[in-house]
């Protein structure tokens, strides 16, 4: 049985709460660090997908970014691209000081947005062994699929607002990260209903600050720096992803000097669903098991 333990490490005087998952048997040297996507938490499809790593044989470190889930933080619900990325770094150097963790053998995993965060967080420590960019933000689309003109400039509104409140020291303006199509959010799209219930747990809420879309907007592209990447990376990609285009997911595989890429017949959120995910996951421990020379016995997947 999967030991699961809780952790701690402190990011800017801010405690950050992670899940250590530890295999069922002696551990596999190292270590894979995982976090959650855009406005989600370490519990849910991550946790189950941590629990799968850690029954192949990994040790697995997975972590709620500050202002989210279990960290500490105000305010809440708050995404801030350097903040996040500032705690991969605290996380990876405290996956380092893990009892019976090879430092020279962490693997980064995220998925939508942290699946762009570990391409710009390897590109800045060489040290990382190996990386795993799932569905990996880099870039919007130049027409979001089903958002009116209307809609559009409502979700600006917001999003210019929710700017204007951090800037002069007011409480956020929040939007619902997913919704149905046709009213105010991150994201508006008809299966929303699903994708919510799939996603609900303890800790996750639906809704986040939307400023940070002007910098996902404006500037943020982790695969401009994917070149820079000296570990292997494997990148998965959903064929009919609406959220983050596999053209522009296809860019990061492309730069990376030893980037592999997979494709898969779905959409988005369905690496998210059961049927889906574990097919994936038999595809990344095969991967990690390779570039991390770790060959032990599959118990998942």
């Amino acid at each position: 049985m999967v030991e699961k333990t809780v952790t701690r490490f402190r990011v800017d005087g801010i405690d950050c709460v992670g899940h250590l998952y530890r295999p069922p048997r002696e551990p596999l040297p190292g270590c894979i660090v995982m976090a959650h996507g855009f406005g989600g938490t370490q519990q849910g499809s991550l946790a189950r997908t941590a629990e799968d790593f850690a029954a192949a044989g990994f040790v697995v470190l997975t972590f709620d970014y500050r202002y989210f889930g279990e960290s500490g933080g105000t305010p809440r619900q708050w995404i801030s691209i350097a903040a996040q990325k500032a705690d991969w770094h605290a996380a990876i150097a405290h996956a380092r000081t893990l009892p019976g963790v090879d430092p020279r053998r962490i693997a980064l995993w995220g998925s939508s947005l942290s699946g762009g965060h570990v391409v710009e967080v390897a590109a800045e420590d060489p040290r990382v062994a190996a990386v795993v960019a799932q569905v990996p933000f880099n870039g919007f689309p130049r027409k979001v699929e089903g958002r009116s003109p209307a809609e559009t400039r409502q979700l600006l509104r917001a999003i210019v607002k929710d700017w204007w409140h951090g800037r002069t020291g007011r409480p956020p303006h929040y939007v619902p990260a997913v919704a149905p199509r046709g009213q105010l959010a991150v994201m508006a799209f008809d299966e929303a209903k699903d994708v919510v219930r799939s996603m609900q747990n303890d800790t996750w809420r639906n809704e986040i600050t939307p400023r940070v879309l002007l910098d996902m907007m404006l500037w943020y592209r982790p695969g401009r720096r994917a070149h820079r990447v000296k570990a292997p990376m494997l990148v998965c990609l959903a064929e009919r992803d609406a959220q983050t285009p596999s053209h522009l997911g296809r860019r990061v595989a492309d730069r990376a000097p030893l980037g592999e890429l997979r494709r898969y017949p779905c959409a988005h959120f369905d690496f998210y669903k059961e049927a889906v995910r574990r097919i994936v996951v038999a595809d990344q421990v095969s991967f990690l098991r390779t570039q991390l020379d770790w060959h032990g016995t599959s118990g998942t997947a």
